[in-house]
């Protein structure tokens, strides 16, 4: 499992999906985004144009934790990307977010095959002024430090250049 980090148009996706197509494919690429707007469609239109064949998205906004168990043994899995799913699960109430967390952990540390995680690193920056947006920043910070402990590997982009923080390079 590989945890690849960075900030908002880092290069972090980009980078997460060449490390997925030097395996054999077919690849299949996990979304967690929502189209709520005009903006949010454009973003997914363009991250799913440079995917073709033999490239396969599954929608996942919310179920990650089912998608990865189910994924076919051996297929390479890309998750693009947990902060949105977490932004998904926090807006919807009656999530029980550890609980969600916790199966998530779970179900990458038992995935079925090579496993590329990408999250946008939200814990660089000034403290928010609200607190939703402060709660979000500090439960993104928890779920990295759980998944980093877990994965062999993690990343940090940065500027389109990738950093190792863990594992090999």
């Amino acid at each position: 499992m590989t945890l690849v980090l960075g900030g908002a148009r880092s290069g972090k996706s980009r980078y997460a999906e060449s490390l997925i197509e030097a395996r054999p494919g077919p690849w299949r690429y996990v979304a967690t985004a929502q189209a709520w707007d005009d903006e949010m469609r454009e973003r997914i239109a363009h991250h799913r144009a440079r995917r073709a064949p033999p490239w396969e998205t599954v929608d996942a906004p919310r179920d990650l934790p089912a998608v990865i168990r189910q994924a076919p043994a051996g297929r390479p899995v890309l998750v693009d990307c947990l902060t949105l799913w977490l932004t998904n699960a926090m807006l919807d109430e009656a999530a029980d977010l550890a609980a969600e967390t916790d199966a998530l952990v779970e179900a990458c540390r038992s995935a079925a095959g090579p496993l590329v995680l990408v999250s946008n690193e939200v814990g660089f920056g000034i403290v928010p002024e609200n607190a939703l947006a402060r709660r979000f920043r500090d439960e993104a910070g928890r779920l990295h430090q759980r998944l980093a402990t877990t994965a062999d590997r993690v990343v940090l982009v940065v500027a389109g250049l990738p950093v190792t923080i863990k594992g090999d390079a």
